[in-house]
């Protein structure tokens, strides 16, 4: 392939997945959805693979498809910002700032730094992703993605370290009142809990003394749910015993709806992150972001 076709067509093609159809990437470049249909067949046939499965409404993308995708929003990324370095810019952040954030944490903790920052910045626009599922950073074209975890499994992403959260597990009153109250982890066996699907084993709380001994339980699992900000309105209703980080329970703590089992045994924090997928040639607008978020929450100490 000559090295002047190399980008040929890239940026359409990352386009034309971000606007799941021709008509919209064609509206969004100011173009005509035939010049984009070919431009995207004259991209497949250069590299000899195709690249999205066409229907009369939907596209979808290959397996060839989906892994040039990832590539090729990287690539763009890069060039944007390698052009950003060496013009005049760069000062001030500027374009779309796209964030994946777990709810809880997005109402608990986000809300202000994302008022200042757009307040900052008014060159920047917004688009928000409130989801507690795992994000595909890369694939799904986000800019950075907060995440509030025990541990990070991603290996090729950049993980900055935001704070530590405590962790809980709660029940309300009512509940307390109708089942009555489980005084050892093991306990949980016997009584009825709301478990977190997103995790690989929901059902498997981990406990840590103050001695540092630790404890696994397997608790008995009657509901099942990936949403912290559900888990927490059933448990504020009584329906059963939850385990999550305090900033799902800040409004519940401040009026005196749920009380903390297990004191001498408490959970395992959660680190709160900021991933994002290379320390080279960092936008402004993710560099800002970056910044300000740290300065403003909590750090985890050093």
């Amino acid at each position: 392939m000559a090295i002047n076709q190399l980008f040929d067509g890239l940026p359409i093609f990352v386009q034309v997945v971000k606007s799941a159809g021709f008509s919209a990437a064609a509206e969004a470049l100011g173009h005509s959805s035939s010049h984009i249909s070919k431009e995207i067949s004259k991209l497949e046939s250069r590299l000899g693979v195709r690249l999205l499965n066409r229907t009369t409404r939907t596209i979808a993308l290959t397996p060839e498809g989906e892994a040039f995708y990832r590539q090729c929003v990287q690539l763009i990324a890069d060039a944007e910002s390698a052009v950003e370095l060496v013009t005049q810019n760069d000062a001030l952040p500027k374009g779309e700032l796209r964030i994946s954030c777990p709810i809880g944490l997005a109402h608990s903790h986000l809300q202000a730094v994302l008022t200042e920052y757009l307040t900052l910045y008014p060159n920047v626009t917004l688009d928000l992703d409130l989801s507690d599922k795992h994000i595909d950073l890369i694939a799904d074209g986000y800019d950075l993605v907060v995440r509030a975890t025990q541990s990070l499994s991603e290996s090729t992403l950049i993980c900055k370290p935001i704070f530590a959260a405590p962790a809980y597990v709660v029940a309300s009153k009512s509940y307390i009142e109708k089942h009555g109250r489980p005084h050892h982890p093991r306990e949980l066996s016997q009584h009825h809990c709301i478990c977190y699907s997103n995790l690989k084993q929901p059902e498997r709380w981990e406990f840590t003394d103050h001695e540092g001994k630790t404890l696994s339980v397997n608790v008995r699992q009657r509901i099942k749910c990936n949403n912290g900000v559900m888990e927490m309105a059933m448990v504020r209703n009584g329906l059963g015993i939850c385990r999550l980080p305090a900033f799902y329970m800040d409004e519940a703590f401040a009026n005196n709806e749920l009380e903390v089992l297990f004191p001498d045994w408490p959970c395992p924090e959660v680190n709160v992150y900021v991933l994002y997928p290379s320390r080279k040639h960092l936008s402004p607008k993710v560099r800002r972001f970056i910044d300000l978020l740290a300065a403003r929450l909590p750090a985890i100490p050093d």
